[in-house]
Parts: C-alpha cells; sequence; structure tokens
C-alpha cells in the first residue's frame, strides 16, 4: 500500500490509540482547517466522532479534531495510530506512517503549500522519514 486513504468508523473494542502527533493550531493556515472540514464533513460531523485513515503500512489513524470557543472549528488535531489494546507499535512504522500522512494532508491542501516543500523541510530537519 502506498497511499493513504480515508476510511469508515473503526470499532474500537479492544483498541488503544497510540499517540503520533498534535497540532493545536491549525486553523493558523485556514487552508489546512478547510482541508480537514471538506475532507471529513465536519460541518455536519463536528466533535460527534474521529476521522479515519489507512497509511501505507496499513495501519489505521484516527483523527481527532479540536475544537475550541471562539475559533473555527477544527482549531487543532491529534493523530493516533488505532493499535491492539496491549500491542507496542514499531516507532519506525509510525514515523513513517506520520510522514505519509503529513505528504497525503499537504498534497490535499495544495496551493503555496507542496510536498516538495515539505519533503526539503523534512530533510532540513532531518526527519528520519523524510529521507525515504
Amino acid at each position: 500500500m502506498n497511499a493513504v486513504s480515508v476510511i469508515e468508523r473503526q470499532d474500537l473494542s479492544n483498541k488503544r490509540l497510540e499517540f503520533g502527533l498534535v497540532e493545536d493550531r491549525l486553523g493558523h493556515y485556514p487552508e489546512f482547517r478547510m482541508f480537514f472540514a471538506k475532507t471529513f464533513d465536519l460541518e455536519r460531523k463536528g466533535l460527534a466522532d474521529p476521522g479515519f485513515v489507512r497509511a501505507p503500512s496499513g495501519i489505521a489513524y484516527a483523527l481527532v479534531f479540536i475544537g475550541r470557543s471562539g475559533e473555527p472549528f477544527p482549531c487543532g488535531l491529534e493523530i493516533s495510530a488505532v493499535v491492539d489494546a496491549l500491542e507496542p507499535i514499531d516507532g519506525d512504522v509510525l514515523d513513517r506512517d506520520l510522514w505519509a500522512i503529513l505528504r497525503w494532508m499537504i498534497g490535499g491542501v495544495g496551493g503555496a503549500w507542496t510536498v516538495e516543500d515539505l519533503v526539503k523541510t523534512g530533510r532540513l530537519y532531518r526527519a528520519p522519514a523524510a529521507s525515504s
């Protein structure tokens, strides 16, 4: 599997959410907020459920959207892997999947935001997954 895809709500019975990444100021750039609102139908769903994607590793990820009074929704985002309750997740797999999710997000936002610029920034900061 090479791409990130939006998937249906996952059954979280006997599962846990393994924290991966948080962005608490998603609304700083409206394009990012609008991308998630459109992709996950957040105008209608609001805070009712997280969104879910499947990453290249095959692991499902929950995208929990954060709301704050007086700010456009969503104003933040938390990304967590959905894993079996007692199973660890390989840190390298988590990093590669998060990088793929970031690439998917940037590609979806478009405009001034490019995957090429993300990769350059990742390499500048020596993000391990940026070199793969």
